[in-house]
């Protein structure tokens, strides 16, 4: 009877272990899917301190990666400055680097959560530019199921006004830039994992992609987007159920400014823009002003926010460089015959062919170096400055290595001087004339660009009948020691 009663014991006490066991598994089961799709950082992720959220995505492998960066933090930054009351959260990939998360936790308040990069099926179908082969990591956004409502961003969105108004949308708002197609640079959204589910289904089989990134994915889920309701905010900030789309004016594409040289957006409140075009201009590029004008609007934008500590040291190496160049130059004057003439047969090392073909190669240095060298987002003031002074410095070294004739040799560097000039004028009336006057620019600059590429032809010829006329001089007045030394 003991044995009985002690068995029943055991047997009720492997059924409560068993029971248990069972309850873990179904847990576990319940939030592996939430492991799987998320990794927290080795510091790490804050809990959310918001309903809702504006979120965007960083992944690595692109020959771009700190340049959206950058942009990733000027945003969030903007954000805060703003006073939005939502979480910034960042979805980054396994593999960006633990400083950045740092940075982005602790000095710029973003919840960084980390996750495993979602395979691209469509990869085939993508541009040979690799930045946009993961852009299907924007799905993640409907896993962050902790949140009421998020905003997924792009890194290219320059925020005017705060856009919170935007969390009282539906379970999906988005805008349509193209007449067509709508833009996935900015969207609301209402995270469910079922949903997110369905996504990764879909992906896995294959649904239809126009594209081969996000923005072809998305377009293909949600079909109908364009035949839904223009969102418009309830005035008692209650939030509305089903799919939107969104006025403009909480996407305005870059372009749309550049016709007027001003926004003439009616429809919703002007408060973001986007720059989808142009990928070698977007606005953090240093180049980007006075090109397209708006770039000046995003570093001011940094200059307000993050600054530009982190590009200084790179750029005072850079101004070290060309000074010590340009004291080289003053210092040691270089003769063109040490360099292209042998004395023992008094002949051209090169022929005067090759000679022109390795001045031109070196002009040509003389621009494109500086460009090249400089930490591509500076503020454009220090970019173009520091690249003004590296041409003029390379160029007086052709100058003095080649003896060439100095005003023709840097009329190039005056053209793009001046180019900027036309291009900066804040006094156009539109984007038509601004383009018409720079090509009127051009046109002009043309024939004294060929005027001066002649002069530095027919100057280096003359330079060549010098040297080799010197080299004819008797040189018996000379002694011997020095003839071997030059």
């Amino acid at each position: 009877m003991d044995w009985s009663r002690e068995n029943r014991g055991v047997s009720a006490r492997l059924a409560v272990i068993v029971a248990l066991l069972c309850l873990c598994s179904s847990y576990e089961a319940a939030s592996f899917e939430r492991a799987a799709v998320r990794s927290v950082s080795a510091g790490g992720s804050a809990a959310p301190k918001h309903r809702n959220a504006y979120a965007t995505m960083m992944y690595m492998g692109t020959p771009r990666d700190y340049e959206f960066y950058v942009a990733i933090r000027v945003m969030m930054r903007s954000l805060v400055k703003l006073g939005v009351d939502a979480d910034l959260v960042v979805i980054a990939s396994l593999d960006v680097p633990l400083a950045w998360v740092r940075s982005l936790e602790g000095e710029d308040g973003a919840r960084v959560i980390r996750v495993e990069n979602l395979n691209n099926p469509y990869k085939n179908q993508v541009s040979p530019d690799s930045r946009f082969k993961l852009t299907l990591n924007k799905l993640y956004a409907w896993s962050l199921v902790e949140y009421e409502r998020v905003v997924m961003l792009d890194a290219d969105n320059l925020f005017l006004q705060n856009t919170d108004e935007l969390f009282q949308c539906g379970q999906y708002c988005a805008v349509f830039i193209n007449p067509c197609i709508f833009h996935t640079g900015l969207f609301v959204l209402q995270p469910s994992m079922e949903v997110f589910h369905n996504m990764l289904h879909e992906v896995e089989v294959g649904r239809e992609n126009s594209d081969g990134l996000d923005q072809g994915f998305l377009c293909s889920y949600f079909p109908d987007l364009l035949d839904q309701p223009m969102f418009h905010p309830p005035g008692n900030g209650t939030k509305l159920n089903g799919h939107f789309r969104l006025p403009l004016g909480y996407q305005m594409d870059a372009s749309y400014f550049y016709l007027k040289l001003r926004w003439n957006i009616p429809c919703g409140p002007n408060s973001v823009i986007t720059f989808p075009s142009a990928p070698n201009f977007k606005p953090w590029y240093w180049w980007s002003y006075p090109v397209l004008p708006l770039g000046l609007s995003w570093h001011e934008n940094r200059r307000q926010t993050l600054g530009y500590a982190d590009e200084l040291p790179c750029l005072s190496i850079l101004s070290t460089i060309y000074l010590g160049i340009i004291a080289a130059i003053y210092l040691v004057r270089f003769n063109l015959s040490k360099l292209f003439y042998r004395q023992a047969e008094k002949s051209v090392f090169f022929t005067q062919t090759s000679l022109r073909v390795v001045v031109l190669c070196s002009m040509l240095s003389a621009y494109v170096l500086p460009f090249v060298l400089i930490p591509t987002t500076v503020h454009p003031l220090m970019g173009w400055t520091l690249y003004l002074a590296g041409a003029f410095t390379l160029c007086s070294v052709s100058i003095s290595v080649f003896l060439l004739p100095v005003l023709a040799a840097l009329t190039p560097l005056m053209g793009i001087i001046g180019a900027l000039l036309v291009m900066a004028n804040p006094h156009y009336q539109d984007g038509v004339m601004r383009a018409l006057a720079i090509f009127a620019y051009a046109f002009c600059f043309a024939p004294i660009l060929w005027t001066s590429l002649k002069k530095v032809s027919s100057g280096l010829q003359v330079a060549l009948e010098r040297e080799g006329l010197l080299h004819k001089l008797p040189e018996a007045n000379s002694p011997t020691g020095i003839n071997k030394l030059c």
